[in-house]
């Protein structure tokens, strides 16, 4: 099975980093680290073990790429947009794509271009940054949750492909699992994403110092169960625990910035639409109701959050 990696940043340079170490056909899609990559390798420190790719195969453009069995995305879903030019590019006649990005209802991105029988979602419950040109740094955990697209209509090859993959990347020492619930996964990985990075950027605070100042670790368990509320109105039900459980990973986790926070501070448009928006507009589709009655201090969130992308568009722009 022949992999391409859309993206090869904190996610797609540990994973697809861990695929070609074990010896996997791997072909990674690089912009501003093409040069750096293809003269000096792809360096990954994990807590799982250092290593280093001196000659992975490297491409500037997915026009130079090769057709690829299963295709990966990891890019910010502030990308997506081009998505409709590169996955006809990349993805071979029968292949497969799996989307490891954030937030909610990013399939349907994927499904533009590709039948959405052939699409896989994941959840990556990772800490992880890259942290210069060709330069992962892997800090804790690791664990996929991925599975068939909502939607998806069809057993064959989402099934099949979907499974040669997860098995491929267990080989490869990724803690990769199978979920036929994808939409529970989601919520799931909402559960700490909506709170973290929200919180992370208008603190401007890791999650050490929200868990460890008073009002962030109430705003952070506040926020946790709206977002469990959410989900329940989705029809989405999730363990009461979870909560709880979500405060007590975070409080174990190596401290901690989260990619938002590392966005907004090095000037890049945040993800704001696919990790708040679209579980908004979920909410308040299925139930007829405004999300602000379900999730109030979320939909504050996303409002802070988009005035200030708004913002530095308008700055970037003129």
């Amino acid at each position: 099975m022949r992999i391409g990696i859309l993206g090869t940043g904190a996610v797609g340079g540990l994973y697809g980093g861990m695929l070609a170490r074990a010896g996997h056909d791997v072909h990674f899609l690089l912009h501003s680290d093409y040069d750096h990559v293809r003269a000096n390798g792809l360096r990954v420190d994990s807590v799982l073990g250092n290593f280093h790719l001196p000659s992975p195969q490297v491409y500037p453009s997915v026009e130079a790429m090769p057709h690829c069995d299963a295709v990966i995305v990891t890019t910010k879903t502030t990308l997506n947009h081009r998505l409709d030019a590169w996955l006809p590019e990349v993805v071979s006649e029968d292949g497969i794509v799996l989307t490891l990005q954030n937030g909610l209802n990013v399939e349907a991105d994927i499904g533009r271009r590709v039948p959405m029988n052939r699409v896989l979602g994941g959840c990556c419950f990772l800490c992880s940054n890259k942290v210069g040109p060709g330069h992962i740094h892997h800090l804790d955990y690791g664990r996929i949750v991925m599975g068939p697209s909502v939607g998806g209509d069809g057993p064959t090859a989402v099934h099949t492909d979907g499974r040669r993959l997860l098995e491929m990347m267990r080989s490869s020492g990724i803690d990769a699992n199978w979920t036929e619930d994808l939409a529970t996964a989601r919520w799931r990985k909402l559960m700490w994403n909506i709170p973290f990075n929200g919180l992370s950027v208008v603190m401007d605070a890791s999650t050490d110092q929200i868990i460890g100042c008073e009002y962030g670790r109430d705003l952070a368990a506040i926020i946790i169960a709206e977002v469990h509320n959410g989900a329940a109105a989705c029809g989405v039900q999730i363990d009461a625990d979870a909560i709880d459980a979500t405060m007590r990973h975070t409080e174990t986790m190596v401290p901690y910035d989260s990619s938002m926070r590392l966005d907004d501070r090095h000037g890049r448009e945040m993800e704001v639409d696919a990790i708040f928006g679209n579980p908004l507009s979920a909410v308040a589709s299925i139930t007829g109701k405004p999300a602000s009655q379900i999730m109030p201090r979320v939909e504050m969130l996303y409002q802070l959050l988009s005035h200030r992308n708004q913002r530095r568009q308008h700055r970037q722009g003129s």
